[in-house]
Protein backbone atom coordinates (compact mmCIF):
# COMPACT_ATOMS: atom_id res chain seq x y z
CA UNK A 1 0.00 0.00 0.00
CA UNK A 2 1.15 3.62 -0.98
CA UNK A 3 -0.36 6.78 -0.13
CA UNK A 4 0.15 10.33 -1.80
CA UNK A 5 -0.97 13.63 0.06
CA UNK A 6 -3.64 15.35 -2.34
CA UNK A 7 -2.18 18.78 -3.18
CA UNK A 8 -5.16 21.17 -3.15
CA UNK A 9 -6.40 21.12 -0.48
CA UNK A 10 -3.67 19.14 1.79
CA UNK A 11 -6.17 17.42 3.99
CA UNK A 12 -3.13 16.49 6.41
CA UNK A 13 -2.35 19.57 7.07
CA UNK A 14 -6.15 21.18 7.15
CA UNK A 15 -7.39 18.05 9.76
CA UNK A 16 -3.93 17.92 11.72
CA UNK A 17 -4.22 21.90 11.97
CA UNK A 18 -8.02 21.56 13.52
CA UNK A 19 -6.75 19.52 15.95
CA UNK A 20 -3.73 21.28 17.17
CA UNK A 21 -6.11 24.32 17.53
CA UNK A 22 -8.42 22.04 19.69
CA UNK A 23 -5.52 20.58 21.85
CA UNK A 24 -4.57 24.48 22.48
CA UNK A 25 -7.43 24.86 23.86
CA UNK A 26 -7.28 22.31 25.78
CA UNK A 27 -3.76 23.26 27.81
CA UNK A 28 -5.21 24.55 30.60
CA UNK A 29 -7.91 21.96 31.72
CA UNK A 30 -6.99 19.06 29.69
CA UNK A 31 -10.41 18.80 27.85
CA UNK A 32 -9.99 17.54 24.59
CA UNK A 33 -12.40 17.40 21.82
CA UNK A 34 -13.54 13.36 22.60
CA UNK A 35 -14.43 14.29 26.31
CA UNK A 36 -17.87 14.73 26.98
CA UNK A 37 -19.90 17.43 29.22
CA UNK A 38 -22.58 15.61 30.71
CA UNK A 39 -22.93 12.87 28.39
CA UNK A 40 -20.09 11.27 26.02
CA UNK A 41 -19.57 12.92 22.51
CA UNK A 42 -21.51 10.91 20.34
CA UNK A 43 -19.41 8.61 18.25
CA UNK A 44 -19.93 10.02 14.62
CA UNK A 45 -22.20 7.94 12.22
CA UNK A 46 -22.87 8.87 8.62
CA UNK A 47 -26.61 9.44 8.34
CA UNK A 48 -27.22 8.14 4.99
CA UNK A 49 -25.22 4.89 5.17
CA UNK A 50 -25.71 4.13 8.86
CA UNK A 51 -22.08 3.25 9.39
CA UNK A 52 -20.06 4.50 11.86
CA UNK A 53 -16.60 7.05 11.24
CA UNK A 54 -13.23 5.48 11.87
CA UNK A 55 -9.98 6.87 12.75
CA UNK A 56 -8.66 10.41 12.23
CA UNK A 57 -12.46 10.91 10.95
CA UNK A 58 -13.63 10.09 13.99
CA UNK A 59 -11.24 12.48 15.57
CA UNK A 60 -12.12 15.59 12.78
CA UNK A 61 -15.51 15.00 13.45
CA UNK A 62 -15.04 15.65 17.61
CA UNK A 63 -13.42 18.39 16.60
CA UNK A 64 -15.76 19.81 14.61
CA UNK A 65 -18.68 19.23 17.00
CA UNK A 66 -16.81 20.96 19.90
CA UNK A 67 -16.04 23.94 17.26
CA UNK A 68 -19.87 24.27 16.80
CA UNK A 69 -21.44 22.81 19.78
CA UNK A 70 -22.92 19.92 17.65
CA UNK A 71 -24.93 17.14 19.92
CA UNK A 72 -25.66 15.20 17.34
CA UNK A 73 -23.10 12.29 15.60
CA UNK A 74 -25.73 11.79 12.52
CA UNK A 75 -23.03 13.69 9.35
CA UNK A 76 -23.27 12.69 5.98
CA UNK A 77 -22.51 15.02 2.17
CA UNK A 78 -24.80 17.60 1.16
CA UNK A 79 -25.60 14.90 -1.88
CA UNK A 80 -26.51 12.07 0.98
CA UNK A 81 -28.47 15.21 3.21
CA UNK A 82 -30.67 15.38 -0.12
CA UNK A 83 -30.64 12.06 -0.88
CA UNK A 84 -32.77 11.38 2.59
CA UNK A 85 -35.02 14.66 1.53
CA UNK A 86 -32.98 16.75 3.83
CA UNK A 87 -31.36 19.94 2.93
CA UNK A 88 -28.08 22.12 4.03
CA UNK A 89 -28.67 25.30 5.25
CA UNK A 90 -27.76 28.22 2.61
CA UNK A 91 -24.41 29.09 4.22
CA UNK A 92 -23.12 26.49 6.30
CA UNK A 93 -19.81 25.30 6.28
CA UNK A 94 -18.76 21.52 6.26
CA UNK A 95 -16.21 19.67 8.21
CA UNK A 96 -13.19 18.26 6.43
CA UNK A 97 -12.70 14.54 6.49
CA UNK A 98 -10.21 12.21 4.37
CA UNK A 99 -11.18 9.90 1.74
CA UNK A 100 -8.80 7.89 -0.16
CA UNK A 101 -8.97 7.38 -4.20
CA UNK A 102 -7.17 4.89 -6.27
CA UNK A 103 -4.61 6.48 -8.77
CA UNK A 104 -4.16 2.25 -9.98
CA UNK A 105 -7.72 1.47 -10.54
CA UNK A 106 -9.83 4.33 -11.47
CA UNK A 107 -13.15 4.61 -9.86
CA UNK A 108 -12.27 2.90 -6.85
CA UNK A 109 -12.55 4.33 -3.68
CA UNK A 110 -11.98 4.05 0.16
CA UNK A 111 -15.47 4.53 1.54
CA UNK A 112 -15.42 7.81 3.84
CA UNK A 113 -16.13 6.21 6.44
CA UNK A 114 -13.12 4.57 7.11
CA UNK A 115 -9.05 5.96 7.48
CA UNK A 116 -7.61 3.36 6.19
CA UNK A 117 -6.19 1.47 3.20
CA UNK A 118 -4.16 -1.06 4.63
CA UNK A 119 -5.60 -3.81 3.08
CA UNK A 120 -4.97 -3.29 -0.31
CA UNK A 121 -1.60 -2.87 -2.37
CA UNK A 122 -3.04 -0.54 -4.85
CA UNK A 123 -1.77 3.44 -4.78
CA UNK A 124 -4.09 5.49 -2.87
CA UNK A 125 -4.45 9.51 -2.77
CA UNK A 126 -5.62 11.55 0.19
CA UNK A 127 -8.68 13.61 -0.69
CA UNK A 128 -10.28 15.74 1.46
CA UNK A 129 -14.04 16.03 1.46
CA UNK A 130 -16.92 17.65 3.25
CA UNK A 131 -19.88 16.68 5.56
CA UNK A 132 -22.54 18.22 7.77
CA UNK A 133 -23.79 17.46 10.77
CA UNK A 134 -27.71 17.26 11.23
CA UNK A 135 -27.61 20.11 13.05
CA UNK A 136 -26.89 22.00 10.11
CA UNK A 137 -29.90 20.59 7.77
CA UNK A 138 -33.30 20.94 7.85
CA UNK A 139 -36.45 17.92 6.66
CA UNK A 140 -34.67 15.39 8.55
CA UNK A 141 -35.51 13.69 12.09
CA UNK A 142 -33.04 11.66 13.38
CA UNK A 143 -33.55 8.16 14.83
CA UNK A 144 -34.36 7.65 18.19
CA UNK A 145 -31.51 6.31 20.01
CA UNK A 146 -31.45 3.33 22.44
CA UNK A 147 -32.06 4.29 26.04
CA UNK A 148 -29.41 2.55 28.58
CA UNK A 149 -29.24 3.86 31.91
CA UNK A 150 -25.58 3.78 33.59
CA UNK A 151 -25.98 0.46 35.12
CA UNK A 152 -26.61 -1.13 31.92
CA UNK A 153 -23.80 0.66 30.81
CA UNK A 154 -21.30 -0.31 33.29
CA UNK A 155 -22.46 -3.67 33.21
CA UNK A 156 -21.87 -3.90 29.35
CA UNK A 157 -18.47 -2.60 30.24
CA UNK A 158 -17.66 -4.99 32.58
CA UNK A 159 -18.36 -7.76 30.43
CA UNK A 160 -16.64 -6.36 27.66
CA UNK A 161 -13.37 -6.61 30.16
CA UNK A 162 -13.72 -9.86 31.36
CA UNK A 163 -14.24 -11.29 27.68
CA UNK A 164 -11.24 -9.88 26.99
CA UNK A 165 -9.48 -11.23 29.25
CA UNK A 166 -6.10 -8.99 30.56
CA UNK A 167 -4.99 -10.03 33.86
CA UNK A 168 -5.62 -6.62 36.04
CA UNK A 169 -4.41 -6.29 39.78
CA UNK A 170 -5.71 -3.77 41.89
CA UNK A 171 -4.23 -1.96 45.00
CA UNK A 172 -1.56 0.28 43.30
CA UNK A 173 -1.36 3.76 43.47
CA UNK A 174 -2.00 4.42 40.14
CA UNK A 175 -2.79 2.78 36.95
CA UNK A 176 -0.88 1.78 34.26
CA UNK A 177 0.25 -1.06 32.28
CA UNK A 178 3.15 -3.22 33.24
CA UNK A 179 5.14 -4.25 29.82
CA UNK A 180 7.73 -6.16 31.53
CA UNK A 181 4.89 -8.82 33.24
CA UNK A 182 1.99 -7.87 31.12
CA UNK A 183 -0.64 -6.98 33.15
CA UNK A 184 -2.44 -3.75 34.09
CA UNK A 185 -2.14 -2.12 37.31
CA UNK A 186 -4.91 0.17 39.13
CA UNK A 187 -6.09 1.52 42.09
CA UNK A 188 -8.70 -0.11 44.08
CA UNK A 189 -12.22 0.53 42.46
CA UNK A 190 -13.24 2.13 45.64
CA UNK A 191 -10.64 4.53 45.07
CA UNK A 192 -11.91 6.37 42.52
CA UNK A 193 -14.04 9.07 42.67
CA UNK A 194 -17.03 10.17 40.50
CA UNK A 195 -17.89 13.88 39.19
CA UNK A 196 -20.45 15.86 38.32
CA UNK A 197 -20.45 14.13 34.96
CA UNK A 198 -19.44 10.81 35.89
CA UNK A 199 -19.66 7.89 38.56
CA UNK A 200 -16.83 6.35 40.51
CA UNK A 201 -17.72 3.00 38.45
CA UNK A 202 -17.41 5.06 34.91
CA UNK A 203 -14.38 6.92 36.17
CA UNK A 204 -12.65 3.50 37.01
CA UNK A 205 -13.89 1.71 33.67
CA UNK A 206 -12.55 4.62 31.37
CA UNK A 207 -9.55 4.61 32.99
CA UNK A 208 -9.06 1.00 32.17
CA UNK A 209 -10.18 1.12 28.69
CA UNK A 210 -7.00 3.71 28.49
CA UNK A 211 -4.81 0.81 29.65
CA UNK A 212 -6.05 -2.03 27.97
CA UNK A 213 -5.21 -0.31 24.67
CA UNK A 214 -1.77 0.16 25.82
CA UNK A 215 -2.25 -3.75 26.92
CA UNK A 216 -2.79 -4.32 23.30
CA UNK A 217 0.46 -3.06 21.69
CA UNK A 218 2.75 -5.84 23.59
CA UNK A 219 5.05 -7.64 21.43
CA UNK A 220 2.87 -10.64 21.04
CA UNK A 221 -0.02 -8.96 20.46
CA UNK A 222 -0.25 -5.77 17.99
CA UNK A 223 3.49 -5.22 18.46
CA UNK A 224 3.19 -1.66 18.07
CA UNK A 225 6.40 0.01 17.88
CA UNK A 226 6.89 3.88 16.31
CA UNK A 227 11.10 3.15 15.78
CA UNK A 228 12.87 6.19 14.53
CA UNK A 229 10.05 8.37 13.51
CA UNK A 230 9.54 9.54 16.80
CA UNK A 231 12.46 9.12 18.57
CA UNK A 232 12.43 10.62 22.41
CA UNK A 233 8.55 11.15 21.88
CA UNK A 234 7.65 7.87 21.31
CA UNK A 235 6.15 7.50 24.65
CA UNK A 236 3.90 10.68 24.52
CA UNK A 237 2.84 9.31 21.20
CA UNK A 238 2.12 5.94 22.38
CA UNK A 239 -0.14 7.88 25.30
CA UNK A 240 -1.91 9.38 22.09
CA UNK A 241 -2.45 6.58 20.96
CA UNK A 242 -4.42 4.79 23.81
CA UNK A 243 -6.08 8.21 24.14
CA UNK A 244 -7.63 7.96 21.17
CA UNK A 245 -8.25 4.29 21.64
CA UNK A 246 -10.12 4.75 25.09
CA UNK A 247 -12.35 7.92 23.80
CA UNK A 248 -13.11 5.40 20.53
CA UNK A 249 -14.04 2.59 23.40
CA UNK A 250 -16.20 5.20 25.64
CA UNK A 251 -18.23 6.74 23.41
CA UNK A 252 -18.86 4.00 21.71
CA UNK A 253 -20.26 2.09 25.00
CA UNK A 254 -21.68 5.48 25.74
CA UNK A 255 -19.31 6.16 28.76
CA UNK A 256 -18.71 9.40 30.02
CA UNK A 257 -15.12 10.04 29.63
CA UNK A 258 -13.55 12.77 31.94
CA UNK A 259 -9.92 14.51 31.30
CA UNK A 260 -7.18 12.91 32.82
CA UNK A 261 -5.32 15.56 35.18
CA UNK A 262 -1.64 13.35 34.65
CA UNK A 263 -2.34 14.03 30.75
CA UNK A 264 -1.25 17.76 31.13
CA UNK A 265 2.11 16.69 30.77
CA UNK A 266 1.55 14.99 27.38
CA UNK A 267 -0.16 17.66 25.54
CA UNK A 268 3.22 19.92 24.95
CA UNK A 269 4.41 16.51 23.37
CA UNK A 270 1.20 15.96 21.07
CA UNK A 271 1.54 19.47 20.20
CA UNK A 272 5.18 19.29 19.42
CA UNK A 273 4.81 15.59 17.29
CA UNK A 274 1.59 17.13 15.46
CA UNK A 275 3.55 20.83 14.62
CA UNK A 276 6.52 18.54 12.97
CA UNK A 277 4.99 15.81 11.28
CA UNK A 278 1.10 16.65 9.54
CA UNK A 279 0.75 13.22 9.37
CA UNK A 280 1.23 11.70 12.67
CA UNK A 281 -2.21 12.23 13.97
CA UNK A 282 -3.64 10.03 11.49
CA UNK A 283 -0.93 7.13 12.43
CA UNK A 284 -1.98 7.86 16.10
CA UNK A 285 -6.07 7.21 14.86
CA UNK A 286 -4.72 4.45 12.96
CA UNK A 287 -3.43 2.49 15.55
CA UNK A 288 -6.03 3.12 18.07
CA UNK A 289 -8.62 1.75 15.48
CA UNK A 290 -6.75 -1.08 14.73
CA UNK A 291 -6.22 -1.10 18.63
CA UNK A 292 -9.98 -1.14 19.40
CA UNK A 293 -10.96 -3.98 16.60
CA UNK A 294 -7.97 -6.33 18.09
CA UNK A 295 -9.76 -5.82 21.48
CA UNK A 296 -13.14 -6.35 20.34
CA UNK A 297 -12.16 -9.27 17.90
CA UNK A 298 -10.96 -11.03 20.97
CA UNK A 299 -13.76 -9.94 23.45
CA UNK A 300 -16.01 -11.48 20.26
CA UNK A 301 -14.17 -14.71 20.00
CA UNK A 302 -13.88 -15.42 23.64
CA UNK A 303 -17.30 -15.00 24.31
CA UNK A 304 -18.41 -17.25 21.08
CA UNK A 305 -15.93 -19.62 22.28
Amino acid sequence: MHVLSSRTPDVFTAITNAIIAALEQGVGTCTMPWHGGLVAPPFPVNAATGKAYRGINVIALWVAAMAERYVSGQWASYRQWQGLGAQVRKGERGAVIVFYKSLDRPGLAIPEERDSVEETSFRFVAKATHVFNAEQVEGWQPPLPEAKSPVAINEEVAAFLEAVGAEVRHGFPMALYRRSGDYIEMPSPGQFIGTATSTPTEAYHAVLLHELTHWSGAGHRLNRVFGQRFGDQSYAFEELVAEFGAAFLCSAFRLTNEPRPDHAAYIASWLAILRKDSKAVFTAASKAQEAVQFLIALATTKTIA
